[in-house]
């Protein structure tokens, strides 16, 4: 499946305001950490916040939490939850004027292994890391996913996507996506910027647990990412990869019942898509 991909695609070329402090947010700050980094998080609810608030507060590292719940906590900041998209455009407002490299972090995972990739920002602006799922259909994807992405920029990973200021900056203000964290990589692309993909660094999370799950997450994903593609420039390799996707989805359905809902999620969210039945929330 991977050598026909990259035969058929071939190989790709992927390039090389301030806002305001915020002053309530009380985190023990580290000069150990290169360009001070901050790390923004956003959260439907309050649903995993205190796990992950005290994990940030560990690794030493400047963080805000936007949540569409209310907290005491002064590093949650409460905002109406309407999408991911709208919590990073919201957050950004609030990152630390010294902090030259912002994290993405989804409210739901672990992060292990953070300093390893920080190495990586001497050859690339963005980098997209490892997601590691614990059980269930997604564990399965992610080994067909990752080898693909190693060398094609076909999605991102909110769960823990690393950039420079500069890349967030030249990005912002994210449009309505669903797949807010395939847009911001697609438009760094755009805009010149080296991305990269890296699986040292990772995060361990857990999704899906059967394939009707799976099927509607699928559906969900799938779309988002076409969703982005409409709103960006992205390398034609990329383009290539979804024009085939349909023709190729065909090929995962002999792969169990797992396969078959890829392969039906996928041309579900080809027909919404050719629809332009876009949601703006995930």
């Amino acid at each position: 499946m991977r050598r026909l991909i990259r035969a058929i695609i071939g190989r790709p070329s992927i390039p090389s305001s301030e806002p305001i402090v915020l002053k309530s947010v009380q985190v023990q700050r580290s000069q150990q950490w290169l360009g001070h980094p901050f790390v923004l998080v956003p959260a439907r609810d309050l649903r995993h916040v205190s796990e992950k608030t005290r994990e940030l507060r560990s690794l030493g590292i400047d963080f805000l939490v936007v949540c569409g719940e209310r907290s005491n906590d002064p590093a949650v900041r409460y905002r109406t939850s309407v999408g991911k998209w709208d919590a990073i455009n919201h957050g950004s407002k609030f990152i630390s004027s010294d902090s030259q490299v912002v994290i993405l972090n989804d409210v739901d995972t672990q992060i292990h292994d953070l300093r390893l990739a920080f190495k990586h920002l001497n050859e690339a602006d963005l980098i997209v890391c490892k997601v590691r799922v614990g059980s269930g259909p997604q564990k399965k994807f992610y080994r067909i996913l990752d080898p693909i992405r190693r060398h094609f920029p076909i999605a991102a990973s909110g769960e823990l996507m690393i950039m420079r200021r500069e890349v967030l900056n030249r990005v912002m203000p994210i449009p309505p996506c669903t797949a807010e964290d395939s847009y911001i990589m697609f438009r760094a692309i755009e805009l010149g910027f080296r991305v990269k993909f890296v699986d040292e660094t990772f995060v361990t999370t857990e999704r899906t647990t059967d394939s009707a799950q799976e099927q509607a997450y699928k559906i969900r994903t799938t779309l988002g990412i076409y969703q982005a593609m409409r709103l960006t420039h992205p390398p034609p390799q990329t383009r290539a990869f979804y024009l085939l996707l349909p023709v190729m989805a065909l090929i995962l359905a002999i792969g169990g019942p797992d396969g078959r809902a890829w392969a039906v999620g996928v041309e579900r969210a080809t027909v919404l898509h050719l629809l332009k039945r876009y949601e703006e929330s995930f």
